[in-house]
């Protein structure tokens, strides 16, 4: 194996992916355009699942760190109706299955168990190609290369890498979360606290793609997401840098909702942030390109539906034990790869599977008939 493996990103799959070759004695060179790891925040909580997830942690063999950077709590949960009604309430007891931790928790944990100088900061790689020897050559902004016989896209939803394997790109999928933050939320907004409860908070309406959720994170901070089906031409009218208006703006859609979760738009301490989703077609492929591979959003990226990063981190560990499986054979352990990582991205998981893994068993026939999903037989 040409070595180290070149990787591209320094999120939670390329992490896992170094990790997991670190593990098993494989080095690894990561190259992440954002200058430093506290260049900046690194979004909310993730709930990480028993089914993927934590399976990537325990072949990162990080299990007992994992367990110190859980939010404690932080599964318990709460379904409103548009109105504010109560439709499900349930507490954390410790039991569940999907361990709550902060996005830049895990981030850290990861980068705390790679080798000093694994990770490199400040490479934004602006292109990528296939050299005439079969390797490949990345191209840095300020133009600075690196030439290597394994290369690895885990840089997102606009990878650089993904050109070489496929010229499919993402579409809008026409809807977009925006985002708020309410700071010290017991003292300062003890309503929206209420609101959400201990952990999370799922408001739902009557339309679908629709909705307003919260989560309750680490220093008593309450992270609103606010989903809306509209056309990017709608957000391009708000002046996101007019706070107040912005806010405005986006509870007006809302208006006929209960105040107790439109607060999470209106009390936001910092501008709503818009983030547009943006999606890879269902079921992309691609034909095997020697010393090449993608993970991740770079490969999967799908309409957000609590997946993404567990599926990132599981492609990224995949990789790395079919790379320590076959390390004379790089190319079996890439093909191998690929076709179980294409069969599970592309595989749809069942809607009632997972409103079960989220909610429990007691799903409330609202929800229920929200997802189109027949209420179950006594």
């Amino acid at each position: 194996m040409d070595t180290p493996v070149t990787i591209i990103g320094a999120g939670l799959g390329g992490l896992t992916l170094a990790r997991v070759l670190h593990v098993h004695g494989i080095p690894s060179a990561v190259y992440e355009a954002e200058a430093s790891p506290s260049a900046r925040t690194q979004g909310g909580m993730l709930d990480i699942h028993d089914y993927n997830g934590l399976l990537a942690i325990e072949a990162a063999g990080l299990l007992d760190e994992f367990r110190g950077i859980v939010l404690e709590g932080r599964q318990a949960m709460r379904v409103l109706d548009s109105d504010g009604s109560v439709l499900l309430e349930r507490a954390d007891d410790g039991t569940g299955g999907r361990p709550e931790a902060q996005r830049g928790d895990l981030r850290r944990m990861l980068l705390g168990s790679l080798p000093d100088g694994t990770v490199h900061w400040g490479q934004k790689v602006v292109a990528a190609r296939t050299l005439d020897d079969g390797r490949h050559e990345v191209t840095f902004e300020g133009g600075a290369t690196v030439v290597t016989g394994l290369l690895v896209g885990a840089d997102g939803a606009w990878s650089r890498v993904r050109p070489l394997l496929t010229g499919v790109g993402p579409d809008y999928t026409g809807t977009s979360i925006v985002e708020t933050y309410l700071y010290d939320a017991l003292t300062r907004h003890p309503a929206a606290a209420k609101t959400v409860g201990g952990g999370s908070m799922f408001g739902i309406g009557a339309t679908p793609g629709m909705s307003i959720h919260g989560h309750r994170e680490s220093g008593d901070t309450l992270h609103g997401y606010v989903e809306l089906t509209k056309p990017l031409e709608w957000f391009d009218d708000i002046d996101f840098g007019d706070a107040e208006a912005a806010k405005a703006r986006i509870a007006a859609e809302f208006r006929d909702w209960s105040p107790e979760l439109t607060a999470l738009i209106t009390e936001s301490d910092v501008a709503p942030i818009h983030r547009p989703a943006y999606a890879l077609p269902s079921g992309l492929r691609w034909a095997r390109v020697p010393g090449v591979t993608l993970l991740g959003d770079a490969a999967h990226l799908a309409l957000a539906n609590g997946e993404g990063a567990n599926l990132a981190m599981l492609d990224g560990a995949e990789l790395g034990k079919a790379l320590a499986a076959r390390p004379d054979d790089v190319e079996a352990a890439l093909a191998e790869y690929e076709q179980a990582m294409f069969v599970r991205s592309e595989t749809p998981m069942e809607e009632d599977f997972l409103l079960e893994s989220v909610f429990g068993e007691d799903i409330p026939e609202r929800l229920l008939d929200l997802f189109g999903i027949e209420q179950r037989k006594a």
